[in-house]
């Protein structure tokens, strides 16, 4: 296993940080979404970037303090050859001591104050219903988050 490093792009390739660079600007309608909610630190302060290279990848969002990754996924995520290379791609992550959530993009269509919520949780800080003193709304089995390799919808892997 690697040890975590504080700067997760060192060793990163040059080619990486060009396709990064080239990613940032054709960013799908749901990662323009996500980005708006979670840019300048506007979700309770929290600063994450974009289309950010660490080791051999591209995550789509990352909060380093935390070391929380946030992916959003489209429907070529359903594919059998697809979820293998996630899942593996997600245990290196992993090994790199990082927390990887995974969300589909119908989750940012549909209810992007739950996503925003989640995401939330997942870097300790109180949802907007939790703040209001009630209680979060029931998840639907696709929503509920899962740790590891579990079935892909709105996910922790």
């Amino acid at each position: 296993m690697k040890e975590h490093i504080d700067n997760l792009t060192y060793g990163t390739c040059p080619e990486i940080f060009k396709r990064a660079k080239d990613l940032k600007r054709k960013m799908t309608s749901a990662e323009k979404i996500l980005w708006r909610e979670l840019r300048n630190g506007k979700l309770d302060g929290h600063k994450f970037r974009r289309q950010h290279p660490i080791d051999k990848f591209i995550v789509d969002f990352y909060y380093h303090q935390s070391k929380l990754i946030v992916e959003l996924d489209g429907g070529i995520h359903d594919e059998e050859d697809v979820k293998e290379r996630d899942e593996n791609r997600t245990n290196e992550l992993e090994n790199l001591e990082l927390t990887v959530i995974c969300f589909q993009n119908e989750d940012i269509f549909r209810n992007l104050n739950h996503v925003l919520n989640q995401i939330k949780r997942s870097l300790g800080t109180k949802s907007l219903s939790e703040r209001e003193g009630e209680s979060p709304s029931p998840k639907t089995t696709e929503q509920t988050a899962k740790v590891g390799s579990a079935a892909r919808g709105f996910r922790m892997r």
